[in-house]
């Protein structure tokens, strides 16, 4: 079997073990925020904090932006620098959106009405604490399951790949600490609980790497 194929099905084994887990174990992720809450209290309230978490957040956007501009001044200019392809930016932004974008925040973000760790009871808000898989809790929009955060910093796994042999392993490693890095400061800023990180950053590598072996398997 292909390496690829063996990380996909290493991901999707991943998925569904996570979700036996947070649903037979639901507790778990009360107890994850709990020991943060008790230890810290909630991160964010800080100017630094709110810049260092807006910059992880614009960053897949600031990159995918930077992208496409050299591939027009390569295509429309005497730009003669290396630029992505016209089907390495429909790779990126493919599987920005349609993991990113549609899976997580449409598809999840937007109908599953968890309320997020500061909202809940158990953290000094008003709403009840909801499973991952019980879509009835009482935040109407822009809710907790999954983290879009979380989402679009694994989707960097997508550039890393499109880097040059010599240096995508050196990519991959950066991307895999900024997709974990921006998870982790979900969770402590009480905006996500660990299920909500998880699910995001699996379902994002998972859309990313299936279209990254439809895309290598036909570029020249």
């Amino acid at each position: 079997m292909p390496l690829i194929d063996r990380v996909l099905a290493a991901l999707v084994v991943a998925l569904i073990a996570i979700g036996v887990v947070f649903a037979i174990w639901p507790e778990f992720d009360l107890d994850v925020t709990r020991f943060i809450f008790d230890r810290f209290g909630f991160l964010g309230s800080g100017e630094y904090v709110r810049d260092v978490r807006d910059f992880l957040r614009l960053a897949p956007f600031w990159l995918l932006g930077g992208l496409a501009a050299l591939w027009a001044l390569r295509r429309f200019t005497r730009w003669d620098w290396p630029a992505p392809s016209l089907a390495s930016l429909g790779f990126l932004g493919f599987s920005f959106l349609v993991g990113s974008g549609l899976i997580v925040n449409l598809g999840l973000k937007d109908h599953s009405h968890r309320p997020r760790p500061v909202h809940v009871r158990e953290f000094g808000g008003a709403m009840e604490f909801r499973p991952w898989y019980k879509f009835d809790g009482g935040c109407k929009k822009n809710c907790s399951f999954a983290s879009g955060e979380a989402a679009s910093g694994a989707w960097m796994i997508a550039p890393a790949l499109l880097a040059p042999p010599p240096f995508r392993f050196a990519a991959l490693a950066a991307a895999l600490t900024y997709a974990v890095s921006a998870s982790a400061l979900r969770v402590l800023f009480g905006g996500h609980f660990l299920s909500d990180v998880l699910f995001g950053g699996l379902i994002s590598a998972l859309v990313v790497l299936a279209m990254w072996r439809f895309y290598s398997a036909r570029r020249p």
